[in-house]
């Protein structure tokens, strides 16, 4: 813990969030991230399928890589991976704001708190990434 509790507490949140959303892409349960995302994003069926399972394996192993890293065990490909799922998740903020805009506020507050924790877990990972700094 040479950078503090904090940074410690974060890397492992995010770690976990990654592992836990790989996992549940993988048994393709409903209710992970991944699903929502490219459900948002107006995919369905066998495509819908394979993007949720890509990026689940996408998730899986870079959460597992972060956990590995904290280990001081090095991961060649870790900002290439977090940085893949940064990008996933820029793009469904952009349409989620989009789609809450044109589809009205009618629950502004719940609206809310959804965007600011996916912008915290966007940030989390641009942060991660390295390559977003």
């Amino acid at each position: 813990m040479k950078d503090g509790l904090g940074i410690f507490l974060w890397k492992i949140s995010v770690a976990l969030y990654l592992i836990a959303n790989g996992v549940l892409g993988l048994l393709r349960t409903t209710g992970g991230d991944f699903d929502i995302i490219f459900r948002r994003f107006g995919f369905g069926g066998d495509t819908l399928n394979l993007f949720i399972i890509i990026a689940g394996v996408i998730a899986l192993v870079a959460g597992a890589a972060l956990l590995l890293e904290m280990l001081n065990i090095k991961i060649p490909m870790l900002n290439t991976l977090i940085f893949i799922i940064a990008l996933i998740w820029v793009v469904y903020v952009i349409v989620g704001i989009i789609s809450w805009i044109m589809g009205g506020f009618n629950d502004i507050w719940n609206t809310l708190q959804r965007l600011a924790v996916h912008i915290m877990v966007l940030a989390s990972l641009m942060i991660a990434s390295k390559k977003f700094s």
